[in-house]
């Protein structure tokens, strides 16, 4: 035990050493010894002066110059620094101040010259970045916000005169544009709304530059494009609003708000508006082609017209993608026997590039000359020339009507500067109880002509039955042809056959007759010959017997040669006179046959 107290007595050396290190900052105070880390300054505060005349500041200051009591303009730089008494300094460590990336460091002092009237930010004076106080207070700087930023980095500002607050950068995107309003400069003069562009000033980034040019409070006519800006937001706001876009097929006619006077261009045959030059206020002559432009659109307005051609459509519900049209419907009519109907009509028109300033400075928009112009025109024309025919007139002309509407509605929109390219008439829509009436008729007329159609297809089937039984017969009749020209054919023969055997005939007939004629000549001299004996034999006879006698004679021997009984097998009749007769009767007969026979001439 008395080793170990004895061991701890020879250390006892390492006690002050201890000690020194635990309390350094206390015994370096007491020393009056200042140490200011690397990362740091230090801020001096006097507590009092013991002799001299500047023992106190003036009055309204905060920041000593003079080594007056007070918060020193010096401040210390890391470092290690003597004669700073506890008991007369009160030494504060402040870390550097940073702005970061991104950001900026806007800065309000808290001492310096006051604000003249109606300022609002204090001037900028040279200040190695506010991180030299005795120079800002020295070159006259001004208490209050300052009009200069300092920039990302790491500044030995002393906070006793300044305070410093991170505000984030300005930052503008691509297609984007910057409207700047600034809360310093010159006022506006009456009438105008925005401030004029000036020079040098960096976009807004050097404020003092920009008061310095004289530039102006409030809206300011220049914008500022994609990119980041540290600009001071004491000094100016900034809204991001997009490109001012012209699409493809339109002109973009800029309607200027601000600029100098302008001078009218168009003369005297265009009284309804001025157009002046690029730059000037008004409407502007020249337009701009298809693309984007950074244009302030609190300064300037861009109407786009449309140069291609543009479909306005009269019928309710129906809306093209442009939207002009959307307040249209459809046109009610009344014709000259009473009816009201409806009728869609689409309206084609064309604005040319060079005439659409005209247009706009006529009627301020395309909006406008649809319902100014377009819409009444185009309604009463209708409305006019349905009041001077009857529905089934106007449904039966539709073309016509279509291509006078076309001339007339053109003729009028020429004194707008509008083309009219074509008039459409749509659907039309008659009365329900005119249209039954039609529909009606029409049906019966589809009957008809079906019925007809029935007819002429039953007249047809007729036919081809026709064709068809003569097409079976067709063979039939072939054949019969043909046996009639076979038959004419043999007829044809046979008369031949029988000329010639007639002729033949004829020949053997003469021949026949030559010879008749040689024996019946030779046969009639014979026979008379025979005759003339013959008679004088029965004359002789007669002449001997007695002519009854002889003619009882021959029928006798004409019974004889015929066989025939001379009295019949049955009698019928009554005495002996009857059957005498009878006798005589047949006797007679036979007599004449015999002499028919003998004698065929006779």
């Amino acid at each position: 035990m008395n080793e170990i107290a004895g061991s701890m007595w020879r250390l006892w050396w390492l006690i002050p050493i201890l000690l020194f290190f635990a309390f350094y900052r206390w015994t370096f105070r007491l020393l009056g010894i200042a140490v200011i880390p690397e990362d740091s300054i230090g801020i001096v505060n006097r507590k009092f002066v013991l002799w001299g005349s500047n023992k106190s500041l003036p009055d309204g200051k905060i920041i000593a110059l003079k080594g007056e009591a007070g918060f020193q303009a010096d401040s210390l730089a890391p470092g290690l620094y003597f004669g700073y008494w506890p008991w007369q300094y009160t030494i504060l460590r402040q870390k550097f101040t940073t702005v970061t990336e991104g950001y900026i460091g806007v800065v309000e002092a808290r001492d310096g010259t006051p604000l003249s009237n109606g300022r609002v930010l204090a001037r900028q004076v040279e200040c190695d970045a506010f991180q030299n106080a005795r120079s800002f207070l020295e070159n006259g700087g001004e208490r209050g916000p300052q009009i200069k930023v300092i920039p990302p980095g790491t500044y030995r500002i002393n906070t006793a005169l300044f305070s410093v607050a991170l505000e984030k950068v300005t930052e503008i995107e691509d297609n984007m544009v910057g409207i700047v309003t600034t809360k310093e400069g010159r006022p506006l003069a009456t009438g105008d709304i925005a401030g004029t562009e000036v020079p040098k000033h960096n976009m807004f980034q050097d404020g003092q530059a920009f008061l310095d040019a004289g530039g102006f409070k409030g809206l300011q006519e220049q914008v500022i494009l994609a990119g980041r800006y540290f600009i001071n937001p004491r000094l100016a706001t900034v809204e991001s609003r997009e490109m001012t876009s012209v699409p493809i097929a339109s002109a973009g006619v800029v309607i200027a708000f601000v600029g100098l006077p302008g001078v009218d261009t168009t003369g005297d045959t265009f009284k309804h508006g001025n157009l002046v030059g690029r730059g000037q206020k008004g409407v502007w002559a020249d337009p701009l082609d298809p693309g984007k432009y950074p244009i302030n659109p609190y300064t300037h307005k861009v109407e786009c017209v449309p140069t291609a051609n543009v479909v306005l459509n009269w019928a309710t519900g129906k809306t093209e993608a442009h939207n002009l049209d959307k307040n249209l419907s459809t046109i009610t009519v009344r014709s000259s026997d009473g009816f009201t109907f409806n009728l869609d009509v689409s309206q084609i028109i064309h604005i040319p590039r060079n005439d659409a300033p005209k247009v706009i400075a006529r009627f301020g928009n395309i909006a406008n000359l649809v319902t100014q112009v377009l819409e009444p025109t185009i309604g009463n024309y209708f409305r006019n020339t349905a009041q001077g025919s009857d529905v089934i007139d106007f449904l039966r002309q539709r073309k016509e009507r279509q291509e006078d509407a076309k001339t007339r509605i053109s003729a009028a929109l020429t004194e707008y500067n509008v083309v009219a390219v074509d008039t459409l008439i749509g659907d039309i829509t008659p009365p329900e109880a005119l249209m039954k009436t039609l529909t009606d008729r029409k049906i019966a007329e589809q009957e008809k002509t079906t019925f007809e159609t029935q007819r002429l297809a039953q007249e047809t089937r007729k036919s081809l039955e026709q064709a068809k039984a003569q097409a079976d017969t067709q063979a039939h009749v072939v054949e019969a042809e043909r046996s009639v020209e076979i038959s004419e054919f043999k007829a044809k023969a046979i008369v031949k056959q029988a000329a010639g055997e007639a002729e033949s005939k004829t020949i053997n007939a003469k021949a026949d007759a030559e010879v008749l004629t040689v024996v019946g000549n030779a046969t009639a001299e014979r026979t008379m010959a025979v005759g003339t004996a013959e008679a004088s034999v029965i004359k002789l006879k007669t002449e001997a017997v007695g002519q009854g006698n002889y003619a009882v004679i021959e029928v006798g021997r004409a019974l004889a040669e015929a066989k025939t009984p001379l009295v019949p097998q049955i009698m019928a009749g009554g005495g002996g006179d009857g059957g005498s007769s009878l006798v005589n009767i047949l006797l007679a007969g036979l007599i004449k046959d015999g002499i028919k026979k003998d004698n065929p001439s006779t």
